[in-house]
């Protein structure tokens, strides 16, 4: 049995971390898409690459996460990249090689990179 210190112990990191998710609701997304058809397409690399740049800038304000099929399989690998506030910015067809400048122009700077981006990808 845990003693009452212990328990309120537990219950302030519980609190602590329910905060912390209440302020990510302010934090930069980056969202990559890890179903089959990503991972295929090297959806995996991105990803450790996106984190990699993350962590070299040390960015609080940035979450990395993965998510299923985003249904465009020959684009893959897809990101989105949320901005509180702004539109959602899709990225295709990306390779660990583009994710810097992703890094510095979009998600520092707030300059998408529309080169990159499925609306540049759709008018090919």
């Amino acid at each position: 049995m845990k003693s009452i210190a212990e328990l309120e112990a537990i219950r302030q990191k519980t609190l602590e971390r329910v905060s912390y998710r209440k302020d990510a609701d302010n934090d930069i997304r980056v969202v990559v898409g890890m179903a089959t058809c990503g991972i295929a397409a090297g959806a995996r690399p991105v990803m450790l690459t996106f984190m990699d740049e993350i962590r070299k800038r040390n960015l609080q304000n940035v979450t990395v996460s993965q998510t299923g099929c985003i249904g465009m399989c020959r684009l893959e690998p897809m990101v989105d990249v949320i901005v509180p506030g702004k539109e959602k910015v899709t990225y295709v067809n990306l390779n660990p090689d583009m994710v810097p400048r992703i890094v510095t122009e979009h998600i520092v700077n707030g300059n998408p990179v529309m080169e990159y981006t499925i609306g540049a990808a759709e008018k090919k």
